[in-house]
């Protein structure tokens, strides 16, 4: 077949009228990959007119889309492909390109957000980036809003990456974010998705308690110190604010040891209390899903919608028969009769 059209293409070639100008042929565009068990890390997703949309850590953020969840269509080039990428990004941090972590995507009054982390894998000089568009279907339409905020190595003792925006009950947006050093940080967003004049961080989680020495020593980074915490999402449901947070290590294949915890509070910012009371600014935290040991050997890095067929848990597990790779889990989330998430 290929020979065939290489000829056609030729004798059309022969017989055409003789021309001073040379057109450009182009490629033709890559044909979408869909598949059923998508490799992903950090996996988020929302829902609008009829189809499901799906952002991940990748070269300028992986998307996704799907009608079903189950049968997902790739995006080849992602939200940002790369001379689409803001260059504040590479200013604010050094050894930056173009591999965008761990992004959150919500709808706010008339225009979709979409967040994301610019760092480099073990240090804390960070930037957490904002994208707004009126449609997911305009695949095309994402404007750059700038940086939200952004941490530096010997100044901030947070890491900013992972957001996560909610709208508390009165309509006002808040992020949460961090990995390691301090742990997980919230602050109040203002109407336009930037930090409200006048706030300033706050921890609201950490892994361990103050002075716990039963502490796992850190195999991934020298710099980011012991508080395995981070991942932050919040959920709302029956009249609290659930925080889920992934534990431990990710990011190691079949060595991670990732897992979810999470809290809940009446208020948005906190405190934050486990099952058994504990707040989570002292290591508290209720387990949800950690690696089976059969099918994955650890779980982590979570978000959770209500979507029409329920409410569902999203996060991507290190898969044992694949030898580690990052494979797309999702869960439906059942309600106790005193209100904690467990997974069917």
């Amino acid at each position: 077949m290929i020979r065939a059209k290489c000829l056609i293409g030729a004798m059309a070639f022969a017989i055409a009228p003789i021309s001073n100008t040379v057109q450009a042929q182009t490629a033709p565009p890559p044909v979408p990959l869909v598949v059923d068990t998508p490799m992903v890390h950090d996996p988020v997703m929302a829902f609008e007119d009829g189809k499901y949309y799906l952002y991940c850590t990748g070269h300028g953020i992986t998307q996704m889309t799907s009608t079903d969840r189950h049968h997902w269509t790739i995006k080849p080039d992602g939200v940002l492909p790369g001379n689409k990428i803001p260059a504040w990004t590479r200013d604010s941090v050094p050894g930056f390109e173009t591999h965008i972590w761990a992004p959150d995507v919500i709808k706010y009054g008339d225009k979709w957000y979409l967040t994301y982390s610019c760092s480099t894998f073990g240090k804390n000089t960070s930037a957490i980036g904002l994208l707004s568009n009126t449609s997911l279907a305009n695949a095309d339409g994402w404007k750059d809003e700038g940086c939200i905020v952004a941490s530096k190595g010997e100044r901030d003792n947070w890491n900013a990456i992972d957001p996560n925006i909610i709208i508390d009950k009165k309509g006002n947006p808040w992020m949460t974010w961090g990995s390691f050093w301090d742990g997980i940080q919230m602050i109040q967003l203002d109407r336009i998705m930037h930090v409200k004049r006048g706030a300033k961080p706050m921890t609201i989680a950490k892994r361990h308690a103050v002075g716990d020495i039963n502490v796992e020593p850190n195999p991934t980074s020298q710099f980011a110190g012991t508080n395995a915490i981070e991942a932050p999402f919040i959920m709302q449901h029956g009249g609290y604010y659930y925080l889920f947070v992934s534990w431990d290590y990710c990011c190691r294949g079949s060595k991670s040891n990732y897992r979810v915890a999470v809290g809940r509070s009446k208020k948005v910012a906190g405190p934050y209390r486990d099952r058994n009371g504990k707040d989570m600014r002292q290591g508290g935290g209720t387990i949800v899903i950690e690696g089976d040991k059969q099918e994955f050997e650890a779980a982590g890095h979570c978000s959770a919608y209500s979507f029409a067929d329920g409410d569902w848990f999203v996060c991507h597990g290190y898969s044992i028969p694949k030898n580690g790779v990052p494979l797309l889990i999702q869960k439906k989330i059942t309600w106790t009769a005193d209100g904690w998430p467990t997974l069917e």
